[in-house]
């Protein structure tokens, strides 16, 4: 699968996990009601009587069956969430292989809105104060008319135009865009290559921007355990535990394995 396969594929994931997680919510729900819906609304507990111990044991179940639903229901909307937030999330991931290309659109963008803002706090202060000639000036290089008037209205501060921290905050996102940019033009240069640490296949993977350990058979919990600690995570769709790429995951890896051997010859 593609870049945008996998991304759907794990949309779709995400949105059956919420459906299962429903459907078991609102089984334990009925199961609750079930229980309790033979005893009449309110009815105390006849202490003493034969049917208490009944009584308090149904109560009980219908409790925990009303918790499981609620636990399920929570874990319903949590699953709900992550999909829509991953049907929505317009960044741009270093493994997308068209990433160089989005970065630079929007380097494009960011650098186009840096000299509109300029543009516009040069003619707002030879003018200073709002007129038709100031307004056409500013629709001219590419506001409309409501944002070239909204532009003359006093900020927080007292000042009319863009503030400095705008420009600021732009430009930063600016050098942010081109160093990632530089750095994923110098990744297209390298290539996947792997090894084997003390029986571990470690797949240094440039396509997917993984750094990959393939074990033979399932970790015993204790490693996995360690695993995760280190940020690793199981990939069921690569069949192996994976983080992203950096030099320091590298390390973090062959320290691993290297501890872990050291554990089975000692």
């Amino acid at each position: 699968m593609n870049y945008d396969e996998r991304k759907e594929t794990r949309i779709e994931r995400l949105k059956e996990r919420a459906k299962k997680a429903q459907s078991r919510s609102n089984a334990y729900y009925e199961h609750s009601h079930k229980l309790v819906e033979h005893i009449p609304f309110g009815q105390p507990i006849l202490v003493g009587h034969h049917s208490e111990g009944r009584h308090r044991r149904t109560l009980e179940r219908s409790n925990n069956y009303m918790g499981k639903s609620v636990n399920e229901s929570s874990k319903a909307q949590y699953y709900a969430k992550r999909a829509k937030a991953a049907e929505n999330n317009t960044a741009i991931f270093s493994d997308d292989p068209e990433a160089i290309t989005k970065l630079k659109e929007k380097l494009a963008g960011l650098e186009n809105c840096q000299k509109m803002m300029k543009d516009a706090n040069r003619i707002i202060r030879k003018h200073k104060n709002v007129s038709p000639e100031a307004i056409k000036e500013l629709v001219e290089i590419g506001f409309n008319e409501k944002q070239a008037n909204k532009l003359f209205e006093p900020g927080t501060c007292g000042s009319i135009g863009f503030p400095s921290y705008s420009l600021q905050n732009n430009n930063a996102t600016i050098r942010g865009c081109k160093l990632r940019i530089a750095e994923l033009e110098k990744r297209s240069n390298e290539e996947t290559t792997e090894k084997e640490i003390n029986g571990v296949k470690v797949v240094d993977n440039v396509e997917e921007n993984r750094l990959q350990l393939f074990f033979d058979g399932k970790p015993e919990y204790e490693i996995r355990q360690k695993l995760k600690r280190s940020g690793f995570r199981w990939s069921r769709y690569n069949g192996c535990w994976q983080r992203h790429r950096s030099n320091s995951a590298k390390w973090i890896a062959e320290d691993l394995l290297k501890s872990l051997s050291e554990q089975v010859t000692g």
